[in-house]
């Protein structure tokens, strides 16, 4: 008997006065039948993931590709099928060649690099208070604060002009599939971006300078490999971890016990990182499709069909987080969370996101410690509606 199909989307809206509560039908699905029969947008007959075991065995299995060309969109609105992964792009090749690229960079974003990079940090995140003092007593934190930091922090580390952010954020968020979206525009604000980083390229190894840019100018990589690597790192450096310290510390505004719980405990601040990337996560999901026929938790994969993964769902899943997963409490222990995936294309730049959300938020609550939201929850632009979350405006009040 063939299992029917499930019309459940990753992308579905979310109730405004609880942005961060799952969509009672994905939660259903994930209960129900953790692995379930699924039509994607292309008529494509795949497959959900939307268990946490059920999610990490496909993301650590290696029958399963990350190969654009192989997968099927499961995004809203996307039928077509997406091109190879450009020169440098290692997040949609498979081992072998993602081993050459991870392998450069591996080095680059240790814990100990990381160490040596918390004063700076700590210097910007300083500067950016002052910042939000300045502009206060009400202000986008978002523009001020959440952004800037991680900007300045990816500039600093690639050796890329920090005068240029507001140009790199426009062409990063023109690569982030939306609905309504087309591959061909998300190419085009891709290939800009290459055209950018590969005159910086062309200065580096003329003059290099004491950065990760210019270190990997000495190594083996073509100057469309170090450009499509370039522009991969700064979006992921720049964009999406802007848009995680402005989602965590949104959370925290609408959960004040919890504010207060980090605000009176600094010692609480690690721990929280880790329950803050679990609980609001960075994107809705990802995708990989079968090499070979691959049987996960008793259920066959066939070659050739694509897994889409909810990482929201599986981040709650109570099987892993307990029955309270759906709430967001600093004390749990959510180590294991998927939210920089798993496997071999699990984020290198973690340990600099960890970094960057302790240390922003951390100084947040104390320096404000009466930090409010200046407007309604329901009135907070908060952007669900592609690959990458985001909050387009945060408007806080300094002090109650």
């Amino acid at each position: 008997m063939t299992e029917p199909f499930t019309q459940v989307e990753l992308l579905v809206q979310r109730s405004a006065e609880h942005p961060f509560k799952l969509p009672p039908e994905l939660v259903r699905v994930r209960d129900e039948r953790p692995l379930t029969p699924m039509i994607f947008p292309d008529g494509h007959e795949g497959w959900l993931a939307t268990g946490y075991d059920e999610v990490r065995a496909v993301l650590g299995h290696p029958r399963f590709s990350n190969r654009y060309e192989l997968q099927h969109i499961p995004m809203p609105g996307f039928t077509e099928t997406a091109p190879p992964a450009a020169p440098g792009d290692f997040l949609g090749l498979d081992a072998p060649e993602h081993t050459r690229y991870r392998k450069l960079l591996a080095g680059k974003f240790t814990t100990r690099r990381m160490r040596l990079l918390t004063e700076q940090v700590e210097a910007f995140t300083a500067e950016r208070l002052d910042a939000l003092e300045r502009e206060g007593p009400t202000v986008d934190l978002m523009a001020v604060y959440a952004r800037p930091i991680p900007a300045q922090v990816i500039c600093e580390l690639l050796g890329v002009p920090y005068a240029d952010r507001e140009f790199f954020q426009r062409l990063i968020e023109g690569m982030v599939f939306r609905e309504g979206m087309s591959l061909e525009d998300i190419g085009k604000n891709w290939a800009s971006m290459q055209e950018y980083i590969r005159g910086l390229v062309t200065a580096k190894r003329k003059n290099p300078t004491d950065d990760v840019f210019s270190e990997l100018t000495t190594s083996d990589l073509t100057d469309d490999e170090l450009s499509g690597l370039g522009s991969f790192l700064l979006g992921a450096g720049l964009h999406t971890t802007g848009a995680v310290i402005g989602m965590a510390t949104f959370a925290l505004l609408i959960h004040p016990d919890q504010f207060a719980a980090l605000r009176d405990d600094p010692e609480l601040a690690a721990n929280a990182v880790e329950e803050l990337l679990r609980y609001t996560g960075i994107g809705p999901g990802a995708a990989r499709s079968a090499l070979a026929d691959v049987e996960i938790e008793g259920i066959m994969i066939k070659a050739g069909q694509t897994v889409a993964m909810s990482l929201d769902a599986a981040n709650r899943d109570p099987r892993k987080f307990a029955d309270d997963a759906d709430e967001l409490n600093l004390r749990r222990n959510a180590n294991g969370h998927l939210t920089f995936v798993h496997g071999i294309h699990q984020c290198l730049g973690q340990h600099l996101a960890r970094l960057e959300l302790r240390t922003a938020l951390s100084a947040l609550v104390t320096r404000f410690p009466k930090l409010s939201l200046a407007i309604p929850v329901r009135e907070v632009p908060m952007r669900t509606d592609g690959n990458i979350y985001d909050v387009e405006r945060l408007p806080v009040t300094l002090a109650a």
